[in-house]
């Protein structure tokens, strides 16, 4: 907010909209909300928001029991060379993003039905799926004594030496719905909001979008007080710097 021309006001209504529903707002419904004469007014106004979001979720690591895979989302491409692109899994249209949930395996004392609880979640966009860019996520997103379910896909079935211990379970439907269920969840539901809201991003900007997502997801019980966090995550680091 420092050498804002925006008034203290339209800076904390933008925190308040923000944080109001776990959907988000298309840009245009932002501008429209605060009274912005200026579309990318808006636009800056929410990436500022989510890299605040970003950065407060980078400052956890995620423990015990974590499930990782990666997702394929769309991204914005030039008409005029997306027929040039190919389709599918691993396209030029598609950014790689990696995905992990903290997963505690529960079982019902009285069906013996088991299943699980799901914690935190972490997502960043990888520049490539080799093992290099899988390492780097795990070492930067996951605690070393924590146990990590993966697929058995080439780039991510060498990741013994990064964590206590990896089980690597065969990519299936079964798996989808067992092992990996909270990371394929949150997949799903990301491509929908996505979809649903902003329709097609920029792989510029992908990145605070997610971030935008995660924040949320990882304070859905947060209710009412979810606005008030923001403002603590958006003035945490000068305080501390004050400090």
């Amino acid at each position: 907010m420092e050498a804002s021309n925006l008034s203290l006001h339209t800076w904390f209504t933008a925190f308040l909209l923000m944080s109001a529903t776990k959907k988000g707002f298309s840009c245009l419904e932002f501008q429209r909300q605060l009274g912005l004469s200026r579309y990318e007014t808006a636009f800056n106004l929410m990436h500022k928001i989510r890299v605040v979001m970003g950065k407060r979720d980078a400052m956890y690591m995620l423990k015990g029991m974590v499930e990782y895979d990666e997702a394929y989302v769309e991204k914005a491409t030039a008409e005029k060379i997306q027929n040039q692109l190919k389709r599918g899994k691993g396209s030029q249209r598609q950014v790689i993003v990696a995905v992990a949930a903290e997963s505690t395996p529960l079982e019902d004392i009285v069906t013996g039905k088991k299943s699980q609880h799901c914690g935190f979640f972490k997502m960043k966009v990888l520049r490539n799926e080799t093992a290099a860019s899988i390492e780097q996520f795990v070492t930067n997103s996951i605690d070393k004594k924590s146990v990590l379910t993966t697929d058995k896909n080439q780039a991510s079935v060498n990741l013994e030496r990064l964590v206590d211990n990896h089980i690597k379970v065969k990519s299936s439907k079964s798996a989808a719905n067992g092992e990996l269920n909270w990371v394929h969840t949150a997949i799903s539901n990301l491509k929908r909001n996505l979809l649903g809201i902003y329709h097609m991003v920029s792989e510029k900007y992908i990145q605070n979008y997610l971030d935008e997502f995660v924040y949320k997801l990882n304070r859905r019980y947060f209710g009412e007080k979810l606005f008030d966090r923001l403002i603590i995550a958006a003035i945490y680091p000068y305080v501390q710097h004050s400090e």
